[in-house]
């Protein structure tokens, strides 16, 4: 075999093809090494601030001046032009949609006034102008609005936070839910705010501080997203957890603390309203079963000039299916939303059928007590009645429309319907002993307003009283507000 140098002497040209070569991988391999040095410097300034965040600060814009491409995702949170077959950040009335929840929260806010969600950028906005908070509420609903509610929980003790009055509480919160609600700003690392879960972890005998950071992209949600009551006098957030997180788990522990949120004024029976346990349902599906986080799907990772970061626009992933359900599924984007479709459309006929027979319920308990039954006869149709609302309240009020859990949404649906015709079963019968045997008229609650009108809301009064608190009251949090914030160190604006 002839050697390497006799080839070229004899072949010049293939001497000069070599050289040419090495130096053109050499350059390449420079080029390459240079980018990596780069990206890794580019990497790691990526989440260190330009210049010291205070702790505590819970204006997102101030947060922004370091990190601008999360602040400027997030700031799409404010897009509400995005709607899917069931949900998105679009306008919605669950009240027009469905009229029988009108009846099923008699006595109750969500009667007046219950709308999607928007985005996290109008989680101030929303909560002043819905009609429901022209009720007495106590300072604990500002708890999973604003990142200023941890300065103030700090400055005035937990306890009396909670003990404070909604309406008079309203100028230490004008930001709208943000960076600092889950992020250390020394660090960035994911962080805990909120007392309540960490409260309730430890309770169930946890420790939330050896969290995985994997788990921790979901517990910053859970912070808010999850089933949670006010205990006592002092409405100390509370959540339900101390049996388990499934529905009848915390449906036993509501029953042993005979809690109860209002007094339905049909039926009177002793009801609970839950509040969005999204968390809690998701725990039962196969995402969560398989390691899946919150953020994995609603604010997936993006690229970005070298730079990995998680983008902050959280919303419904059907809005970004190629970075959210493509990273793990192989489908095209239209059989993969089509497959969520289909899911929630069995829950939606499900939950309508459950809707129904638990507004007729109501008024049927209703016609028993004008017919002369006693609290003892009604007892156990009123239990009947709880736990089925209950029920279709826990699986309803999460978002997703039951896709967190189908399966698992459908069974608790399914034991809402067998209790509720067990309630109108046990109803017919007092009615029956009562001398009533007819069945009982219902009326016509077609739209949300006959609904409305039948439970006895003056909605025209309700609608003028929280016009004038808008146009007196938030003027005057507002200007309290600018001038505390004026007052913060290298203010650069208010978070208005």
């Amino acid at each position: 075999m002839k050697r390497l140098i006799d080839v070229i002497q004899q072949k010049p040209w293939l001497g000069w093809v070599l050289f040419l070569g090495t130096v053109a991988a050499v350059f390449v391999l420079a080029i390459f090494a240079s980018t990596i040095v780069e990206r890794r410097t580019e990497a790691k300034f990526a989440y260190q601030p330009v210049k010291p965040i205070p702790a505590g600060e819970p204006r997102n814009e101030v947060w922004g001046e370091s990190f601008p491409r999360e602040y400027e995702t997030f700031s799409k949170t404010a897009d509400t032009t995005f709607k899917s077959l069931f949900g998105g950040s679009a306008h919605l009335d669950y009240l027009e949609d469905s009229p029988a929840l009108v009846v099923m929260w008699a006595g109750y806010p969500f009667s007046r006034d219950y709308k999607q969600a928007r985005g996290h950028a109008y989680a101030i906005e929303d909560i002043r102008t819905t009609i429901r908070t022209t009720a007495p509420l106590p300072a604990t609903c500002w708890t999973c609005k604003s990142p200023d509610v941890p300065r103030v929980m700090a400055m005035k003790g937990i306890a009396e936070f909670y003990k404070g009055k909604w309406k008079e509480t309203g100028e230490d919160f004008v930001n709208a839910i943000g960076c600092q609600d889950c992020h250390d700003p020394a660090t960035m690392n994911l962080q805990i705010t909120r007392p309540a879960l960490v409260e309730a972890f430890e309770k169930m005998g946890k420790d939330i501080s050896k969290a995985s950071h994997q788990d921790m992209r979901s517990l910053v949600c859970a912070q808010c997203h999850v089933e949670y009551y006010f205990k006592g006098d002092g409405k100390y957030l509370t959540f339900p957890w101390e049996k388990g997180t499934g529905v009848e788990a915390m449906e036993a522990y509501y029953d042993s603390i005979e809690f109860k949120d209002w007094e339905h004024a049909l039926s009177k029976a002793p009801m609970l309203k839950a509040q969005h346990p999204d968390w809690e349902l998701f725990q039962e599906g196969i995402h969560a079963q398989r390691g899946v986080s919150c953020a994995d799907c609603h604010m997936p990772y993006k690229s970005e000039g070298g730079v990995k970061f998680t983008d902050h626009h959280i919303q419904s992933p059907l809005n970004n299916v190629a970075n959210s359900c493509q990273v793990c599924h192989r489908e095209s984007e239209s059989t993969l939303v089509q497959n969520v479709n289909d899911r929630q459309l069995k829950i939606k006929e499900l939950r309508g059928i459950t809707e129904k027979l638990l507004a007729t319920v109501h008024i049927e308990a209703r016609a028993a007590w004008d017919a002369g039954a006693t609290a003892e006869e009604m007892k156990p149709a009123l239990k009947l009645i709880r736990h089925a609302q209950w029920r279709w309240d826990y699986m309803a009020a999460s978002n997703g429309l039951g896709f967190h859990a189908p399966q698992e949404s459908a069974r608790i649906l399914g034991t809402a319907i067998d209790k509720a015709h067990e309630a109108r079963l046990t109803i017919y019968r007092i009615l029956s002993k009562h001398g009533k045997n007819d069945l009982v008229a219902l009326p016509d609650l077609s739209t949300k307003a006959k609904a409305q009108a039948f439970i006895g809301l003056d909605m025209k009064k309700l609608t003028g009283e929280k016009e004038e608190f808008l146009k007196t009251v938030v003027p005057e949090w507002d200007k309290k507000a600018k001038e505390r914030e004026a007052a913060y160190p290298k203010a650069t604006g208010s978070g208005n």
